[in-house]
């Protein structure tokens, strides 16, 4: 099995736990706090790991304490920095109220930055596909990321938009969702229900999974929290709606991370779309059921 290659951040989320986001000029006192890594890029991997499909994760570590945290974290874990940058690494605040909900306060630094020089030393005859994350292509040097899919057309993208899709320029978003590999298919789309409905302008969510497959000639998967996901295969008239796993909500944070890394493995293990998507379902409630972003070993019910 070819590596896929995880190209996005690494970074530091500080969580902060908390009865209920706080209105203006307000003054709430938070149930606890800790430093933990995460980022898109990082999750996926991770998840990947887990079911011991090879990957290459590609993120920039900058300096400063968050810079040395990641770097630390990374050298526990066996993984060699990928590149060291003179910039500062940021950090994501996380406030997770008492339900497991997540909202972010992101500042961004070195993590999220990337240049396509940093990807000539990849042996290629190696690698089969590339997990690219819309944080990083909203960046000024999203355009590195486009330009580097289009010089690779060997491999299958693998492309989460995130939260922030309606803030991706549409000109970088149009390039990106052109984008046709050697075998004809553009980007698999993995997002959220929100994400999808607002980015299509669509009010259903059959409309919108229709719409995002026609524009990026690939198979597309919606996930819907408890209730599951959503997947539009490209070779099939209609969606079908796969049901999720009911488990006690910790947190929240990471869930659509796993989801994704979880659904690339078993595509890459040549399982069917649907059947890939249960498998994610229940590594996405495996994650909202701990408090942490990543499985650090496989489920019991997962044989790996």
């Amino acid at each position: 099995m070819k590596q896929t290659l995880v190209i996005g951040s690494t970074v530091v989320d500080v969580l902060l736990s908390l009865p209920a986001l706080p209105l203006r000029g307000g003054d709430v006192n938070i149930t606890s706090s800790e430093f933990r890594i995460g980022g898109c890029a990082h999750n996926v991997f991770k998840t990947l790991q887990i079911f011991k499909s090879p990957a290459l994760l590609c993120s920039p570590v900058g300096q400063g304490l968050y810079g040395n945290m990641v770097r630390k974290h990374l050298e526990v874990e066996g993984i060699p920095p990928f590149v060291n940058l003179e910039e500062e690494n940021g950090c994501c605040y996380c406030l997770v109220e008492p339900d497991g909900e997540r909202s972010f306060l992101a500042h961004h630094g070195a993590e999220y930055l990337f240049s396509r020089s940093w990807m000539e030393k990849i042996d290629y005859s190696r690698s089969g596909s590339v997990f690219i994350c819309g944080l990083e292509v909203e960046e000024h040097t999203g355009t590195e990321i486009i330009d580097f899919v289009y010089e690779h057309p060997e491999l299958e993208v693998y492309f989460a938009p995130g939260p922030r899709i309606k803030h991706i320029q549409t000109e970088k978003m149009d390039r990106l969702l052109a984008h046709r590999d050697i075998n004809g298919r553009g980007p698999l789309l993995h997002l959220n229900e929100i994400e999808a409905l607002s980015y299509s302008g669509k009010r259903k969510l059959e409309e919108a999974a229709e719409f995002l497959a026609e524009k990026a000639g690939n198979n597309v998967v919606i996930t819907l929290g408890e209730r599951g996901c959503y997947c539009r295969d490209i070779s099939h008239l209609s969606g079908t709606a796969i049901a999720g796993t009911q488990v006690k909500v910790v947190d929240t944070v990471g869930a659509g991370d796993a989801h994704c890394g979880a659904l690339i493995a078993c595509l890459k293990n040549g399982m069917k779309l649907e059947e890939a998507c249960k498998t994610a379902n229940r590594i996405g409630a495996s994650i909202v059921n701990i408090k942490g972003s990543v499985l650090h070993k496989p489920p019991a019910w997962l044989p790996v």
